[in-house]
């Protein structure tokens, strides 16, 4: 049976409106002292919007870390005070102008389980109709209508290469 890891401290070194950086004092099943860096997070939404004729909304937008443009679904960080369904109904509207008539969970996933302990809870959004796009400051998007095959492509070509739109595209096909 697996040994759960107890916590001696737990220390906050850094905060934003979306995560924590924590540093941790452990005890290792040996007994020694470990420690542990990582984020703590509110969690995150992504969603899947999906046209009446069946193209698939996604983004386009420029990732500053890998100084590359990268091509994902729509989400964010879940805000201070949100539901991961408010917070997908309020990321879908606000990266691509569209409103989700349906909204529907399809799953959840941690994006890297060793850094974070974030849990991304995925939505489907269907019959949508368009509004105005209002992103963030720091956000800037090209919006694109892509087919089934056309998501194959592009992620066989690494084109889409987004872990955590790669992990919703794969709950997404298990429908």
């Amino acid at each position: 049976m697996l040994k759960k890891l107890n916590t001696l401290s737990s220390e906050l070194k850094f905060t934003n409106p979306y995560w924590e950086y924590k540093f941790d004092k452990y005890e290792l099943p040996n007994g020694e002292i470990g420690n542990y860096h990582y984020i703590n997070s509110r969690g995150a939404t992504l969603v899947i919007p999906v046209c009446d004729d069946g193209s698939i909304v996604m983004l386009r937008q420029f990732r500053y870390l890998n100084q590359m443009a990268s091509i994902e679904f729509p989400g964010g960080g879940i805000k201070e005070g949100n539901t991961p369904e408010k917070n997908a109904y309020e990321e879908l509207k606000e990266e691509t102008g569209f409103i989700a008539g349906k909204l529907k969970s399809i799953g959840f996933f941690n994006p890297y389980n060793g850094v974070t302990n974030e849990i991304c809870n995925v939505y489907l959004a269907e019959k949508l109709t368009e509004s105005e796009a209002k992103p963030e400051d720091t956000e800037e998007f090209e919006i694109l209508f892509l087919n089934k095959q056309q998501m194959i492509e592009l992620i066989k070509k690494g084109e889409i290469w987004d872990g955590m739109t790669l992990a919703a595209w794969s709950l997404y096909c298990c429908l």
